[in-house]
């Protein structure tokens, strides 16, 4: 039995996350689907963070176990004619028996985009928050650094999947500008449901004014959900990197 883990792009918006849902389309069963159709056989695919509905991922990781003897360069051809347009399997590569896409991952970085004018773009539709009002980018990198090390994050936490613990380590949250454009990349070694985009909405509080950047400190330590700002639109969501110590899925071999 191979374990074999693949590199993915998808454009979320039609789906309902990547978990299988019993009443909803998702990634990971129209990825399962086309799996079947060229192994031959019922697959499980482990994927390496639960996205939720309509969140993109710019790079992913999810492994399988196959009896198949398709060598991996010839299965992302082979499964891409069998896959939608916005479901991409970019490379696969063979990996150790213990391997898993999401216990053996290090960390991950989400980016959050914001399209910052007051005329909306037609191409930006689900794939940034269009934000009419001015955004003071230094106000929301004060905000943003406060949420870096470790943390208990139950005040960015919205209700859903319950966990042993809330506290995280957030090894970065970087906020930058490019013209009309604002990326936030936030990188930590693991993430609460809803959680990069009630930071995001947190920043955006601050640099409104409705708080000052050092608040956020009283507001983690508070814990209270209500708090924090808003949850961010899920079209802006993107996770962007993944971090593992396995041999064909380095950094540099995932960018």
């Amino acid at each position: 039995m191979r374990n074999i883990a693949l590199k993915l792009m998808y454009v979320g918006t039609a789906y309902h996350g990547w978990q299988i849902q019993k009443n909803a389309v998702t990634v990971e069963e129209v990825l399962e689907k086309s799996l079947e159709k060229v192994v031959g056989h019922p697959v499980k695919c482990t994927g390496a963070g639960r996205t939720d509905a309509g969140v993109h991922a710019k790079v992913y990781v999810a492994n399988f176990r196959t009896t198949s003897s398709i060598p991996c360069d010839r299965l992302p051809l082979a499964v891409n004619t069998r896959l939608p347009d916005d479901i991409v399997v970019t490379g696969a590569v063979e990996v150790s028996e213990g391997f898993n896409a999401i216990s053996s991952c290090l960390k991950k970085e989400y980016t959050y985009r914001i399209y910052n004018s007051r005329i909306r773009n037609a191409f930006f539709v689900d794939r940034a928050w269009f934000y009419p009002k001015y955004l003071d980018e230094t106000v929301m990198q004060a905000a943003a650094d406060r949420f870096v090390g470790t943390h208990d994050f139950a005040a960015v936490k919205s209700v859903g999947t319950d966990v042993k613990t809330t506290v995280r380590t957030v090894h970065y949250f970087d906020i930058r500008r490019s013209g009309i454009v604002i990326d936030c990349k936030v990188c930590a070694n693991g993430f609460l449901y809803n959680m990069v985009r009630a930071m995001v909405g947190t920043v955006i509080y601050a640099a409104e004014g409705k708080f000052p950047p050092e608040a956020v400190t009283d507001i983690l330590e508070g814990r209270c959900r209500t708090d924090a700002g808003p949850t961010a639109p899920p079209g802006g969501l993107y996770m962007s990197r993944l971090w593992y110590n396995e041999p064909g899925l380095t950094e540099e071999e995932l960018t």
